[in-house]
């Protein structure tokens, strides 16, 4: 029986290639984000291969709209068995550089907003008795990087939010887990760019997003079914030397 996946950030990158792995392992996608357009075009995707998805457009920042996305999802396929939270941003300043504007923005968006999916999704998954949740941090919440604080704090504090939920359902058949990517290669970056970044890597290269649907698929799926408050890093080795 199909389980139903609900997918924040699924417009593009590793959001995107998660839905699609979901779908093409035959599950219920529901995606939520603000580009219309990235959702569309990743729901239209799916269902061209004989998937079946569902765009919704919501901020992860206010909470009735993730209110009403939990609730629609589960009311569309009947249970949210899954759950995948990974809308972000991306804003690099350092300490003394960083505004009260891009501190919010980066803290809402990253920190705030998982925080409101989970606690919609928790409550469905409590009702329903099971369920498995897997946000997206980074190697940046683990390892400090100089010119990225606000980035860093939000990423640290997602898996700060992992553990204390995990903790707090561990013995509700709900697990809850994180994965760290290092550098994930998204279409905007250039061949001069992905070479300097994989430099970085022990591996000589950097990620793929369907590298990290794999193993967000993994952290949901049974096969990991005694792992919860757990960090996953996937990142070729980078930080192996540092951490």
């Amino acid at each position: 029986m199909s389980k139903a996946v609900f997918i924040t950030g699924g417009a593009s990158g590793i959001g995107r290639a998660s839905a699609i792995a979901f779908a093409k392992a035959g599950e219920n996608v529901f995606i939520i984000d603000i580009d219309i357009d990235g959702m569309n075009a990743a729901v239209d995707e799916i269902i061209a291969f004989g998937g079946k998805a569902v765009a919704h457009k919501a901020d992860v920042t206010k909470e009735q709209e993730v209110s009403d996305a939990v609730s629609r999802c589960a009311q569309l396929f009947g249970s949210i068995d899954y759950a995948h939270n990974n809308a972000a941003v991306i804003i690099s300043k350092s300490t003394v550089n960083c505004t009260e504007e891009i501190w919010d923005k980066t803290i809402n968006t990253n920190l705030k907003g998982y925080w409101l999916c989970m606690k919609y999704e928790i409550l469905q998954m409590q009702k329903q008795g099971h369920g498995s949740i897997v946000n997206t941090s980074s190697i940046s919440g683990l390892i400090g990087r100089a010119g990225d604080m606000p980035y860093n704090v939000s990423k640290s504090g997602i898996i700060g939010l992992t553990k204390t939920a995990a903790l707090e359902n561990a013995d509700k058949n709900i697990r809850i887990n994180c994965v760290c990517p290092g550098a994930i290669q998204t279409k905007d970056w250039n061949d001069r760019v992905i070479k300097k970044l994989g430099s970085l890597h022990p591996m000589n290269r950097v990620g793929q997003p369907e590298e990290v649907a794999n193993a967000v698929m993994w952290l949901c799926s049974d096969n990991s079914s005694f792992v919860t408050g757990h960090s996953l890093v996937i990142d070729g080795g980078r930080i192996a030397g540092e951490w």
